[in-house]
């Protein structure tokens, strides 16, 4: 595959948001083109995308993954929370057919392949996400939540996707959400995104006292 300037963005956001490339790993010039097979040029336009887009910080001439804090983490995931429920709110007032058979695809996939590896549970979990998102047929809420994402930097040890018995419960409060989704009922709908991540902020806070703790 010859890789582009925004191929090779995806693919570190991915490794980014996945902790693949964990906080504060730096994003060398020289090695990252050795690795895709291309002159340094593509690649330093994908790092500036990632800079700007706040995934990546300068520090000096160098460029590293971005690290955040947890106080902030948690703000963030506040934020999504709440954005999410007002998109899956409209969801349930405008969702088509078409949104309602990708929502169940996703689901069904989900559930069937069981996804032992804990970065295909986070791009899994997140498509799900975008796809309810898509469902809400209302453009200024999808790009504030894609904007809110850039911000909600996982790292291994903060995805609570890694426990399997989470997993398993998140499948089911996605499978709640997506019944009210398709009866039209904006009152459950709202109501079952707000307790999937109440259990979601639980484990991370769970999680994240665990580690101080240690």
């Amino acid at each position: 595959m010859k890789h582009d300037r925004e191929s090779i963005r995806e693919i570190l956001g991915q490794e980014i948001f996945t902790g693949v490339l964990e906080p504060g790993s730096p994003l060398r010039e020289v090695v990252l083109a050795e690795r895709f097979g291309v002159s340094r040029t593509p690649v330093r336009e994908a790092l500036t995308a990632l800079e700007q887009n706040g995934l990546a910080v300068r520090r000096g001439r160098s460029l590293f993954v971005r690290s955040v804090d947890p106080a902030t983490h948690l703000d963030v995931f506040d934020v999504w929370a709440l954005l999410e429920v007002e998109a899956v709110a409209h969801a349930a007032r405008n969702r088509r057919l078409d949104d309602l058979i990708a929502l169940e695809h996703l689901l069904s996939r989900d559930r069937d392949s069981g996804l032992p590896d804990p970065r295909e549970r986070i791009l899994a979990n997140l498509e799900f996400h975008r796809a309810l998102w898509a469902a809400a047929h209302h453009p200024v809420l999808e790009d504030l939540l894609e904007r809110t994402l850039l911000h909600h930097v996982h790292a291994p040890d903060t995805s609570v996707l890694t426990d399997d018995a989470r997993w398993a419960e998140a499948l089911e409060e996605h499978a709640r959400i997506l019944a009210a989704v398709s009866a039209q009922d904006v009152d459950s709908a709202r109501e079952f995104t707000r307790e999937h991540f109440q259990a979601s902020k639980d484990e991370r806070v769970s999680r994240l006292r665990a580690a101080r703790r240690a």
